[in-house]
């Protein structure tokens, strides 16, 4: 596996694709602005130096694919209020836990003596609901298509097994629709896109093909320096030829239909709704919610009297909602690795580990060779 992996890093190939996008990026008559949507690209772009490589006609731009990034301080209230209740054990994934929302992140209610712990599975909220039958255990679940087949599958067991104490509070948001509303913006500047790969292997590529009227190339491109080379060089091919399709870089593991079975549990429990993104605004059908039968699931429902949904206004330093739209960078911004660095971050895409603010900052010495 090791060397597999290593073959997608291996310099040489990379400058050899590099030398085949300059070569074709001659061709180009206006400058290419690629947003590659996912966080996990960006990481990979600033780890290895990749954007360093590419000549002035070429230039990344950062999206709003980190779902801990775009969540508003709302939501955060939501899951701070939910633990401070005595009877309840909050769980969740990843960088939620230091996400500040307007009362705090957390790990600050965990040292006021709430019980929220920190998963790496959310099958595990099982054995806690089974262990804590005294208790209202409470998913605070977040991601985008990637993440939202666990939290379906963790409701279907839940459902057979008959655990009455176990609840959900969804934060699954959905790749399509904030794209949509940053390709109308009148700032947009984006004339092409690398589509996430993880989500893509659930939904499959189809789901991008709306996004074609934009008269874009769109490329589905892996995690790998390797990948997103590639990506780039089908991307300036179709530029230079005047075209724009919907390409799979990563086709050894995304196809164009997905996974149906676990698009099938996901229509199962849920539904479309509104959802508040940070930076971007309230986005219609942006988001799923459980179904109406399944609301005795619904912490959203289970707490309702103790939840706000007031828009909560984000520090006015920080431009994290202009760096989700890809109207800004990291380096933009007046506090960036200054007053705001992953120390003391300000926002969320300095918290996150999937953050551009995060990538920047670790790795803002980074060179190809």
């Amino acid at each position: 596996m090791e060397l597999l992996i290593d073959s997608f890093r291996d310099k040489d190939k990379i400058l050899g694709i590099l030398k085949n996008i300059k070569f074709e990026a001659k061709k180009l008559k206006h400058k290419l602005n690629i947003m590659e949507v996912c966080g996990g690209h960006t990481h990979s772009i600033m780890k290895y130096g990749l954007n360093k490589l590419l000549d002035d006609n070429i230039n990344f731009i950062h999206g709003p694919g980190c779902p801990v990034c775009i969540m508003p301080k709302n939501r955060i209230d939501h899951a701070y209020e939910i633990a401070l209740q005595d009877d309840v054990i909050l769980l969740t994934l990843g960088d939620m836990i230091k996400i500040p929302g307007s009362r705090g992140n957390l790990q600050k209610a965990r040292s006021e003596g709430c019980d929220v712990r920190f998963i790496y599975s959310p099958m595990e909220a099982l054995k806690i609901a089974q262990e804590n039958k005294n208790k209202r255990v409470v998913f605070f679940a977040i991601g985008f298509e990637t993440t939202t087949p666990m939290s379906a599958a963790l409701l279907n067991k839940a459902i057979n097994q008959d655990i009455k104490n176990l609840f959900f509070h969804i934060n699954h948001v959905l790749v399509p629709p904030p794209l949509e509303i940053i390709l109308d913006s009148k700032d947009c500047n984006i004339n092409a896109l690398i589509a996430p790969s993880h989500v893509s292997v659930i939904t499959g590529a189809k789901i991008y093909k709306p996004l074609l009227k934009y008269n874009i190339p769109i490329v589905v491109g892996g995690f790998e320096p390797l990948d997103i080379m590639d990506s780039v060089l089908r991307i300036v091919k179709q530029a230079s030829n005047n075209e724009a399709k919907l390409d799979i870089e990563y086709s050894r593991v995304v196809s164009m239909e997905g996974n149906t079975l676990a698009q099938e549990l996901v229509n199962k429990y849920f539904i479309k709704r509104d959802f508040e993104w940070r930076g971007l605004g309230n986005i219609k059908d942006s988001a799923l919610k459980l179904k109406d039968e399944y609301a005795r699931f619904d912490a959203e429902i289970v707490f309702n009297d103790i939840l706000s949904y007031t828009p909560i206004m984000d520090n006015k330093v920080c431009i994290c909602g202009k760096i989700l739209r890809g109207v800004a960078k990291p380096t933009d911004c007046k506090v960036f690795g200054k007053v705001c660095n992953p120390q003391n971050p300000l926002g969320s895409c300095m918290v996150s580990s999937e953050g551009s603010c995060a990538a920047y900052y670790k790795y803002k010495n980074v060179n190809i060779g």
